[in-house]
């Protein structure tokens, strides 16, 4: 087992904000000369397809090419991510998956890919990763964000096309990678431009247990901090806060301190200016008082 070590670069809040949202778009991180050579690779070993077709198919040969390892899977922008939210020496990828499009092609309908659990655990990652410019027009994957905690269509592939509110694409320069909880529900959109679209698709694996060893903010407060993605967010991720906070706590090694009393008790799903009762530690809360005793 391959396994990266490196500086971690994410803060307090941005570990949160990902566990609402369940991805990170990082815009090109990876340099261009890296870019080119992954593109040069993918012509060359790809399979043919006719215009309106699309490929599904594993170049795995790629993972043992050093300047692909470091230009890409151990990029400090995005290794430095991905070692925030797994923690040190994750496991490197084992399998690469390459989403070759010939354009202009119909879209994809939103699912999650095989295998996905809606878990407050964060044991791997799946990350797209463009190393072209890639335009809405070019069928820009599309992210629910929050969808990795509960199901907005249904089991399985749903087999809905329409694009819904608070949906987000992944347009992007070359160079740019997404990471994601492998459960976000995702889709390729429709595209009207001609050529070919690459995109790869691979996962990073936790080796150890979750503590929270990110960059640390001297002002962050997991008692008072926001735990809902905000009014104007669809109705599944407002009424998954409770199952952010389980997931935070839980990247914070403190999954034993969590406790959701419900109602007006903490997590809260908007700012507040107080501390909820039932925040972990409140010396108020009879139940840790009993616990003391």
């Amino acid at each position: 087992m391959r396994t990266h070590d490196c500086e971690p670069t994410l803060t307090d809040s941005q570990v949160l904000d990902f566990c609402k949202s369940g991805y990170l778009p990082l815009e090109g991180v990876v340099p261009d000369d890296v870019n080119q050579r992954v593109v040069d690779f993918m012509n060359d070993h790809a399979p043919h397809i006719e215009p309106g077709d699309f490929a599904n198919h594993e170049p795995n040969e790629i993972l043992d090419e050093d300047w692909f390892v470091d230009g890409v899977l151990c990029n400090p922008v995005a290794a430095g991510a991905v070692r925030c939210l797994l923690g040190r020496d994750f496991a490197l990828p084992r399998i690469m998956s390459s989403h070759r499009v010939h354009m202009p092609a119909r879209a994809y309908g939103w699912h999650r890919d095989g295998g996905s659990l809606s878990s407050h655990e964060l044991n791997y990652l799946q990350v797209y990763y463009y190393p072209q410019d890639t335009t809405a027009e070019m069928g820009a994957t599309a992210f629910l964000p929050g969808s990795h905690l509960y199901w907005p269509f249904g089991q399985g592939s749903s087999g809905l096309y329409g694009m819904y509110r608070g949906t987000v694409s992944s347009a992007a320069p070359a160079g740019s990678i997404f990471i994601s909880a492998y459960s976000v529900w995702h889709r390729r959109t429709k595209s009207t431009a001609s050529g070919i679209r690459n995109l790869l698709k691979y996962n990073y694996w936790r080796t150890t247990a979750p503590q929270r060893d990110w960059v640390h903010e001297p002002d962050f407060d997991p008692a008072t901090a926001v735990y809902g993605p905000g009014p104007d967010a669809p109705p599944g991720p407002r009424q998954s806060y409770l199952a952010v906070a389980r997931m935070f706590f839980w990247l914070s090694g403190r999954l034993d301190d969590f406790q959701a009393l419900g109602g007006q008790g903490w997590p809260k799903v908007g700012p507040v200016d107080y501390q909820p009762y039932g925040y972990p530690g409140d010396p108020t809360d009879p139940r840790v008082q009993q616990r003391a005793s």
